[in-house]
């Protein structure tokens, strides 16, 4: 079983660094399932960006984020869209995979929901796993991966090599 995460404190350098790790992977041939966040710029200033999740290995994008008006400070998170994406990401992943990616274990995932069910799944079937985590949500996820994971840096060539050796069964 392999299970890496990383994180990065530079705003969206976590979410482009998956994104492109995901798509290199698939043009090397990897079966690769699971979802990236694609953030989209915000309609007006009063808002900060939407979040979009892109389903590997080819869309749909889906939002999972609400608007809650102007000046609101709630968790913007559609959690009707995420199990939305979640369920969908649990078919691919029952039809085969080499590499599977979590854009971030967050609250959800923290509170036993999300993506964290599918992550078991994916390690118990023998697919390399790769999931974002920040900072505030580290311990989090240390919790509930024990000492099953790797810490990586948010580089792209550690990540790529990391997930190369993976599909190896390394």
């Amino acid at each position: 079983m392999r299970l890496a995460h990383t994180g990065s404190d530079i705003p969206g350098k976590m979410n482009e660094t998956l994104r492109r790790l995901a798509e290199a992977m698939q043009a090397e041939g990897a079966r690769v399932v699971g979802a990236v966040q694609v953030n989209r710029e915000p309609d007006s200033e009063d808002v900060p960006c939407d979040m979009d999740l892109k389903l590997l290995p080819d869309g749909p994008h889906m939002c999972i984020s609400q608007s809650l008006g102007p000046g609101s400070t709630g968790c913007r998170l559609d959690t009707e869209q995420l199990e939305a994406a979640v369920h969908e990401c649990g078919q691919r992943l029952a039809k085969g995979a080499d590499l599977f990616f979590v854009n971030k274990f967050g609250s959800h995932e923290a509170e036993g929901r999300g993506f964290r069910d599918l992550i078991g799944t994916a390690l118990a079937e023998d697919v390399a796993v790769v999931v974002g985590v920040t900072e505030a949500k580290l311990d989090d996820f240390r919790a509930f991966s024990g000492d099953m994971a790797e810490e990586l840096p948010c580089d792209f060539d550690i990540l790529l090599e990391w997930c190369r050796a993976g599909m190896q069964g390394a």
